[in-house]
């Protein structure tokens, strides 16, 4: 996972570089870090959470900004969703909706940081 939280880091800063203010790998090993934080420019921030067997979270963690939390992620706790597994929680835990997020990490992190851009 490393090389594909390189490659993010590197996509985050050269096209979000308005927003995204530093990033670092948190957890595991300096070869095989847990996931990847991005911090934006209010101080909140974005982990990152890839598994090789095609898992994902991508949580902007903003409670202490204004209170909300966003989460796209594919966990299969969620069956009443249209397009279970992923899902998305909006603003909060309980407020779980569908989620369209493209699959490929390069493309959904950009459509996560348009998100982010739109909503800072």
């Amino acid at each position: 996972m490393l090389k594909t939280y390189q490659t993010l880091a590197r996509l985050a800063f050269a096209e979000f570089s308005d927003i995204v203010t530093n990033t670092t790998f948190v957890g595991g090993t300096v070869s095989s870090p847990n996931k990847l934080r991005l911090v934006f420019t209010d101080e909140s921030f974005l982990d990152i959470w890839l598994s090789p067997d095609n898992d994902y979270a991508y949580h902007w963690e903003r409670r202490r900004q204004c209170g909300q939390m966003y989460r796209w992620d594919n966990a299969p706790h969620h069956p009443h969703v249209s397009t279970f597994p992923a899902h998305f929680h909006e603003g909060d835990e309980s407020s779980v909706v569908e989620s369209h997020l493209a699959t490929k990490p390069e493309h959904a992190l950009r459509e996560i940081l348009a998100f982010v851009r739109k909503n800072l």
